[in-house]
């Protein structure tokens, strides 16, 4: 394998375990919203839904 197919294959396995997670904890396994803009919406709660879980660890790393 190149070079380059090797990161993409590291980042890739560094993503896929967030996405697991947005599509388990988040409820993405099945949009219930129609169209593109129903697709970018969900897309859009998933993460800021993560980011709020996430909010206590960043309080903390400031104090």
């Amino acid at each position: 394998m190149s070079e380059g197919i090797k990161r993409q294959m590291r980042r890739r396995s560094a993503i896929e375990p967030i996405i697991v997670h947005l599509k388990e904890d988040q409820r993405m396994g099945r949009n219930r919203l129609a169209g593109t803009i129903g697709d970018a919406a969900n897309a859009i709660r998933a993460v800021v839904g993560y980011n709020f879980r996430r909010i206590p660890a960043w309080t903390r790393d400031l104090a």
